[in-house]
């Protein structure tokens, strides 16, 4: 017997559809507009109308913002920085995300709020005690210290991320691996840390992107080491349309591409395969 799906439930999934393609299209429109204007030639970006299809394909917008001065190190500054704050995020907040979902200790709740209290300080409050710190510790103007302050901006999430997901790893499976000759710390890299990639990879997207897009903090540490987004902010005010256009494209790229590479590890979240 067929089963009959009522009208109220068939509608109500269409509106959630109808809204998640109005947010893909929401965040894709401008993406789309920003890649084909880095694709013109730089007369056609200041036509009017402008077409949606682009008609002539030019590198000559992108290899004009190459060739403009401290681009190349700002992208190689940036892409140290955001590996390195990767790295000690991930290394940092995974083992106390750990601690935090496997252990009971008197104030943890405390203490989940008081970790996600810290996002709650503007970094233009803290701009000027850090880089006085930094000045004094000799890092000032050093990439070590952009990544140890985006860090300290990722961390939160990255513990309660991770805390979430080695929740949802049953205890018992390490339990089991100590049982067959497991040390406490090879049934964690062994057993619960592989179940807990999906999470992880949600974690480091969130870190990269983070880092990658941060631009005040960046701009107040350096003045010669600048990463992409602060040398961006600096010039962009006083730069031609294209190199904008540009510019804007070359931040894009580097976070798709990784959220492209990671994509296998967080589809596995919410149980989909990618052959």
């Amino acid at each position: 017997m067929r089963r009959t799906v009522p009208y109220s439930r068939l509608i109500g999934r269409g509106l959630i559809y109808l809204g998640a393609i109005l947010i893909a299209l929401w965040i894709l429109i401008p993406i789309y507009l920003i890649t084909i204007a880095a694709f013109s030639p730089k007369d056609v970006i200041y036509d009017w109308p402008k077409s949606l299809f682009p008609q002539t394909i030019s590198l000559e917008t992108l290899l004009f913002f190459i060739k403009a001065q401290y681009v190349l190190p700002s992208l190689g500054n940036s892409v140290v920085v955001a590996v390195m704050t990767l790295a000690l995020s991930l290394v940092i907040g995974a083992p106390a995300g750990y601690a935090l979902a496997r252990h009971i200790f008197p104030g943890k709740d405390v203490y989940r709020i008081m970790i996600l209290s810290t996002r709650a300080f503007p970094i233009v409050i803290l701009s000027i005690p850090l880089a006085v710190t930094f000045i004094q510790w000799g890092l000032y103007d050093n990439l070590i210290s952009v990544a140890i302050l985006h860090t300290a901006m990722a961390l939160p999430t990255t513990i309660l991320v991770t805390s979430s997901v080695f929740m949802g790893v049953s205890k018992e499976l390490e339990e089991a691996a100590t049982v067959f000759g497991c040390s406490r710390v090879q049934a964690f890299t062994r057993v619960a840390l592989p179940l807990a990639l999906p999470g992880l990879a949600a974690s480091a997207i969130f870190t990269f992107v983070l880092s990658w897009n941060e631009v005040f903090a960046a701009t107040i540490l350096t003045l010669q080491n600048r990463t992409f987004p602060a040398r961006l902010f600096v010039q962009l005010s006083a730069s031609p349309l294209p190199f904008r256009f540009a510019g804007g494209f070359f931040i894009l790229v580097p976070a798709i591409l990784f959220m492209f590479f990671i994509r296998r590890y967080l589809f596995s979240l919410w149980g989909i395969t990618l052959k």
